[in-house]
C-alpha cells in the first residue's frame, strides 16, 4: 500500500547566468556587424539588432544611444583588431629585423583590408580616414613610424622624416589596395609583391628577396 506524503523534492534553483558587461557588448556588436553585412546599416532596426544579440532592448540602450553610436563602438573594434592583426603578423619577426617587420607590415596591411573592407566601408560611412584628427588612422601610423625609426637607428635605411614616409607608404598601400578590391582578376599575390617592391624603394631597399 503507498501512502502520501506532504514532503516534495525541491527543484534545485536556476542559476541565473549573468555575462560580463564586455562580453555583452562585444555580442552587441558582433549581431550588429551580422546584420548590416547582410541588409546594410539603414535597413537594419535596432529591434533586429537585440533579437540577434538575443538581448533585452534595455541592453542595447544601456551601452548605446543610438545606431550612430554603436557604429561609432564598431568602428574602434575594427580599428583595434586590425592593428592586431599588424601586431600579429609584424611579431613574428625578431625583434630587431626591422625589414622583415616593414615587410610583414605592409603585406598584412593589404591581407587585413582586402579581407574586411566591406566592414570597413560601413564602419566608415561617415568618418572616413580623410579626417584629420583621426585617432585610428593615426593609430596605424605610428605603429609603422615606429618601424622606420628604429631602422634609421640600426643603419638598416636612412630617413630623414619617419611620419612623413610612414604617412606616404600607409596612403599608398591603402589607396593601392583599394585598387585589387576593384578588380577580382588581380592576381593578389603579384600585386603585394609589387607594393612591396614600391614600399622598400621609398626607404632606400633597392633589392630585396622574396
Amino acid at each position: 500500500m503507498r501512502y502520501k506524503t506532504n514532503r516534495t523534492e525541491s527543484s534545485p534553483p536556476r542559476v541565473r547566468c549573468v555575462k560580463p558587461a564586455e562580453v555583452r557588448l562585444s555580442e552587441l556588436m558582433s549581431a550588429a556587424e551580422q546584420l548590416f553585412l547582410a541588409k546594410g546599416v539603414d535597413s537594419t532596426t535596432i529591434n533586429e539588432i537585440v533579437e540577434q544579440a538575443q538581448v533585452a532592448k534595455g541592453t542595447f540602450y544601456h551601452y548605446f544611444a543610438s545606431k550612430n553610436e554603436l557604429l561609432s563602438a564598431m568602428r574602434e573594434r575594427y580599428t583595434d583588431q586590425f592593428l592586431k592583426r599588424l601586431e600579429e603578423k609584424t611579431g613574428t619577426c625578431k625583434a630587431d629585423d626591422y625589414l622583415g617587420q616593414l615587410c610583414a607590415w605592409v603585406r598584412e596591411s593589404i591581407e587585413a583590408y582586402v579581407d574586411t573592407y566591406r566592414l570597413h566601408d560601413i564602419v566608415y560611412t561617415n568618418h572616413h580616414h580623410h579626417n584629420r584628427t583621426n585617432w585610428e588612422k593615426n593609430a596605424i601610423l605610428e605603429q609603422l613610424q615606429v618601424i622606420l625609426e628604429n631602422g634609421t637607428r640600426v643603419g638598416v635605411w636612412q630617413i630623414a622624416e619617419a611620419r612623413i614616409t610612414s604617412l606616404i607608404i600607409y596612403s599608398g598601400v591603402h589607396g593601392a589596395t583599394d585598387d585589387i578590391i576593384a578588380s577580382s582578376e588581380v592576381d593578389r599575390d603579384h600585386f603585394i609583391s609589387a607594393v612591396l617592391v614600391n614600399c622598400l624603394q621609398m626607404v632606400g631597399v633597392l633589392e630585396y628577396q622574396k
